[in-house]
């Protein structure tokens, strides 16, 4: 019974993951509802909100920038250079949210960021860099 209940746990898991991302049309939508989630879970005040937003906002223009900048160039970017431009544009985010949270707030937005981006918070080589087995 317990091997049943698992199993259907992890196809019901499987499933909730594999779902594609928001269409465009509701990218808006569900950029709106993780801020509005964002709030409740860092218990922002109004003023707080809008100020975290706007830096969030700023924060992804600079990531899609450099994105853009990268394939506009024709270079495909290696991780490495990826990864330590999104370690610096986070720090400077960071660093502008001190002075908008209180040291509660900022230790549950830190472990928010690093759960939602692991991939850029792993220690060693990405996955698709990994050597090929022969």
């Amino acid at each position: 019974m317990r091997a049943t209940v698992l199993a259907l746990a992890l196809v019901c898991a499987g499933a909730a993951f594999a779902q594609t991302p928001p269409a465009p049309a509701n990218a808006a939508a569900h950029q709106a509802q993780r801020m509005n989630d964002l709030a409740t879970l860092l218990d922002l005040t109004p003023t707080q909100k809008a100020s975290v937003q706007a830096i969030l906002e700023q924060e992804h223009a600079q990531m899609k920038q450099a994105f853009e900048q990268a394939k506009a160039s024709g270079t495909k970017p290696d991780f490495t250079q990826m990864k330590a431009l999104h370690q610096q544009i986070q720090a400077d985010t960071i660093q502008k949210l001190t002075p908008v949270l209180n040291s509660a707030q900022m230790a549950k937005f830190q472990i928010v960021m690093k759960n939602m981006h692991p991939r850029f918070h792993h220690h060693g080589p990405a996955p698709s860099d990994a050597p090929a087995a022969n």
